[in-house]
């Protein structure tokens, strides 16, 4: 017995338990009220993305894709017979996609309620234009008449897996990297600016060998960079070969065109790399590939995040309030909450998890051909919606803060017992030098330091009695734990080595 669909009102689930109220059903106003934050709250934020990976903007390249195959097959002269387009004719057509707006997308709309089928309906709205052409281009023109070569020997996926590519492309290198490339610049100029700013490292949490913030912020900024290297250099790949990807049709219909020829010259004429071997689908690899880099890159993002959360409860870092956009707490009015990088590092997950989860899947299709990546692919702009928006917040973040070296060195002075390091590793190159008396340092260190705190006198004191070669002796009792940052300033130079 199959499952029937509920007759329940909207109206009536609003209503709630209580009887005798009656709400307003919020899914019944228009404009629609958005069901998830990115197309509602942060709107603003992720809007740029619409353009390419939205319903409307997949649709759009699905009939980029349909017009420019119709004007490769008229023109290369793959499929004899076919009219000679004029110039005019090419511009007629172009102008279908680039005038594709709110009332294309409710035509097609229409159509698709009756094909029950996307990519059918962008056929059948495209042939509606070219029956329409003569009014626009003129009565001699041939374009009523090629509307059967409107998705010849094509499959849905030949254009959906080129519509897919050219969107994500375009998504990913006009809208992403730019913001991502945006915020790595921010750090490393905060890195720069704060080369010299030393501060105490805190391995396992715990009081450890000084450095500075820019050297710190100069690590997280090269892993970055790193990873936008390789999503800059991201291939992407696309096919047009048919129902099993044989070129079966092809072959059998026009058997003289070289069609692996006219395949390629298509593919790599839209800006992709030419796939030759696939089945039904380009097997989305390369996509799986580059979702792994961009969540990878969110990753370590989420790890400046909380690195900087951690910098501000130290007061490392002290935030401005109009800067983070933020109130503070509802109810204790001296507080401004890290908002920015809490919501970064939430917005990071749901992405990443998304893009884990698109990897997994997409490289997966059982046989031939299955439907499981329609319904997957939907959810890329989602994905890096999210990831968008958390760049946003960092840097919104980033831009609010203000270093408060002040706090920084008061720690460092509080803890000499840093210099247990530099002490116990002179000793060891002192003994190995030919100097007497510098047995177990290790062990000695550990015993006054390990569990301590240790104030300047009390490690003066003890370098004072080690018996210590004297240039050995006077470089430590010179040094403070503000000034043991060893090369840290300078390995910030390295940024410019990456990327």
């Amino acid at each position: 017995m199959s499952e029937q669909p509920s007759t329940t009102s909207s109206a009536s689930l609003s209503a709630g338990a209580a009887p005798g109220r009656h709400r307003v059903p919020l899914a019944e106003l228009e404009p629609p009220i958005a069901l998830g934050p990115l197309d509602g709250r942060y709107r603003g934020v992720v809007a740029p993305l619409v353009d390419h990976l939205s319903e409307a903007a997949l649709n759009r390249a699905r009939l980029d894709v349909e017009v420019s195959w119709l004007v490769h097959l008229t023109t290369s002269g793959a499929l004899p017979g076919a009219p000679q387009l004029s110039d005019v004719d090419v511009a007629y057509l172009r102008g279908v996609v680039d005038s594709f707006g709110a009332e294309e997308i409710a035509e097609l709309a229409e159509i698709e309620r009756e094909t029950r089928h996307d990519v059918k309906a962008v056929e059948y709205f495209l042939k509606r234009r070219l029956a329409a052409a003569a009014e626009a281009v003129g009565p001699d023109s041939p374009l009523p008449a090629v509307g059967e070569i409107v998705h010849i020997f094509c499959t849905s996926e030949d254009v959906n897996n080129l519509s897919y590519a050219v969107t994500i492309r375009d998504a990913v290198r006009q809208v992403w990297l730019p913001a991502a490339i945006a915020l790595v610049g921010d750090l490393a100029e905060l890195a720069r600016e704060t080369a010299e700013v030393p501060m105490l490292s805190r391995t396992h949490g715990q009081t450890a060998t000084p450095t500075t913030l820019g050297k710190e912020v100069a690590v997280l900024a090269a892993r970055l960079r790193r990873q936008l290297r390789r999503v800059s250099a991201a291939e992407f790949m696309g096919k047009i070969n048919g129902a099993t990807g044989t070129y079966g049709a092809h072959a059998v219909s026009v058997p003289d065109t070289d069609w692996q020829a006219v395949s390629r010259s298509f593919v790599e004429g839209l800006g992709l790399t030419w796939n030759p071997l696939t089945t039904q689908i380009e097997a989305h690899d390369w996509q799986a590939e580059l979702y792994a880099d961009i969540a990878r890159f969110n990753r370590i993002l989420h790890n400046l995040c909380t690195d900087v959360w951690t910098y501000i409860s130290l007061g490392y870092f002290r935030q401005r309030l109009a800067a983070q956009g933020s109130t503070g707490s509802s109810t204790m009015p001296h507080k401004v909450n890290p908002i920015r990088f809490e919501n970064a590092e939430a917005n990071l997950e749901i992405s990443s998890a998304l893009l884990d989860t698109l990897g997994a899947t997409l490289v997966t299709s059982r046989l031939q051909r299955d439907l499981t990546d329609s319904t997957t692919q939907r959810n890329i702009g989602v994905a890096l919606g999210h990831s968008l928006l958390a760049v946003d917040n960092v840097r919104r973040g980033l831009a609010g803060l203000d270093v408060d070296a002040a706090v920084m060195a008061r720690d460092l002075d509080d803890s000499w017992e840093v210099l247990g390091e530099a002490v116990q590793s002179a000793m060891r190159a002192a003994s190995v030098a030919g100097a007497e008396g510098m047995a177990d340092p290790y062990e000695r260190l550990k015993e006054l330091t390990r569990g301590r705190r240790v104030d300047a006198d009390g490690m003066r004191g003890l370098i004072a009695g080690l018996g210590l070669p004297r240039d050995v002796e006077e470089r430590l009792l010179a040094l403070t734990p503000a000034t043991y940052t060893g090369l840290a300033a300078s390995l910030v130079a390295h940024l410019d080595d990456v990327g």
